[in-house]
């Protein structure tokens, strides 16, 4: 039986994820897609590859329509929407004693208040405990844990022969719960926008046959959009680079436009509850002006009272990686509160000010952001000629001021 959306988004919550260890959250949004006949695959890193059903059909995606109905919108971008299917977390290294497991740690973290910390543990199979944090080391900058010692609350390795079978992240009451409009996690980063993918191609694809093959057979025309849920971003957008590098974004004979969804930390002007953010860039660029023109009208349009607008430069995202290969990019970013499990916001569960904290967002910015997703898609945008109206504007006012221009300095 499928999941309401809002089951869904749940769902995926509740898995267990680290970097290199997203297993869980892809095997819960896969099996939707399997029982709506969703096409996808899996690239060689493993990322997940949503749309299309093999990297043949991928490639004539990425070639101009043949049809003559939709030549007309040849020349419109092929959407490709990123979202990053890990957090940060660690990995099991080894067992110091029966209960003493030594871990690396991966990505971002709190900075203060870790002694003592609970955690999670799963392996391959799925959630295997709980410990707590001791013996934490920082990184040089000592803006994330670098490694430590987690005590298991029983003797894990009589379970777990090989500590490099468990990973694990913080722990809190429960891995997902809503508090009115607010859903507290374990990691929302960047699950939440894993999941409005994974909506979108719910409600474009899913027939809830669960005839996939049938499904893949009658296409006739390309689809409207890829998605691509990527590996191990937190280290470094590593799932997207290693895509990136196959190359086959470079064979496309009609225009690109990426779309990173983020769930990005709150600054002034991106706060929560206030819609999502149109991301007009990150800590490392900004993104691509005519695309964001197109988008800044569309979210005006389709959330006039409910967008935000600004360079959200908390972090850097997977817009930046496709900005690098030189493909255009844009960014929509649901705020988020305690960035990266560090209590900024603080609210339940939280350890004290940049200790351990559970994430949060609004769920009516994560509505926002699927409905932003559905606008992107639609047929007709202004892609091709995003300033045209602009352009009438100052032609309007170079005619309206010309003689007085003309009657000299």
């Amino acid at each position: 039986m499928a999941l309401t959306r809002e089951n869904f988004l749940h769902s995926i919550l509740s898995q267990p994820t680290a970097p290199f260890r997203e297993r869980h959250v892809i095997t819960t949004i896969c099996r939707e897609f399997d029982a709506a006949g969703v096409p996808y695959f899996f690239d060689p890193l493993g990322n997940v590859v949503i749309g299309v059903s093999s990297q043949k059909e991928y490639l004539s995606a990425l070639q101009k329509p043949k049809a003559p109905k939709e030549q007309k919108n040849s020349n419109e971008p092929l959407r490709i929407f990123i979202a990053h299917l890990d957090h940060p977390g660690f990995h099991g290294v080894a067992w110091k004693s029966k209960r003493e497991l030594e871990i690396q740690w991966h990505g971002g973290s709190p900075t203060q208040h870790l002694e003592g910390a609970s955690v999670w543990l799963a392996t391959a199979k799925g959630w295997a405990g709980e410990g707590k944090l001791t013996h934490v080391e920082m990184t040089p900058s000592g803006r994330a844990i670098y490694k430590a010692i987690v005590q298991t609350s029983d003797d894990g390795s009589a379970h777990y022969p090989k500590g490099t079978e468990l990973y694990g992240g913080l722990h809190f009451r429960a891995p997902v719960w809503k508090e009115g409009n607010l859903l507290y996690t374990k990691a929302a980063d960047d699950l939440v926008g894993a999941f409005a993918i994974a909506a979108l191609a719910l409600d474009t694809w899913g027939n809830h046959s669960g005839k996939r093959n049938e499904k893949k057979s009658k296409r006739t025309s390309p689809p409207l959009f890829i998605g691509l849920l990527t590996r191990a971003e937190e280290v470094g957008f590593i799932g997207a680079i290693g895509h990136f590098e196959l190359g086959w974004l470079q064979k496309a004979k009609r225009p690109l436009l990426c779309v990173s969804l983020e769930t990005s930390r709150t600054l002034p002007g991106a706060e929560i509850g206030k819609g999502p953010v149109v991301r007009l860039g990150d800590r490392t660029t900004v993104f691509h002006p005519g695309a964001l023109r197109v988008f800044s009208l569309l979210a005006q349009k389709e959330l006039p009272e409910n967008h935000q607008r600004r360079i959200m430069d908390g972090g850097s995202c997977e817009a930046t990686a496709a900005t690098t290969y030189e493909l255009p990019s844009i960014g929509i970013s649901v705020p988020l509160g305690n960035y990266h499990n560090q209590s900024f916001e603080g609210g339940p569960d939280s350890r004290g000010p940049l200790g351990p904290a559970p994430e949060f967002v609004h769920t009516e910015d994560v509505a926002g952001l699927l409905k932003l997703c559905h606008a992107l898609i639609k047929p007709g945008l202004q892609w091709s000629d995003p300033w045209q109206d602009k352009l009438k504007e100052f032609k309007k006012e170079l005619r309206k001021y010309r003689l007085l221009l003309r009657s000299g300095p």
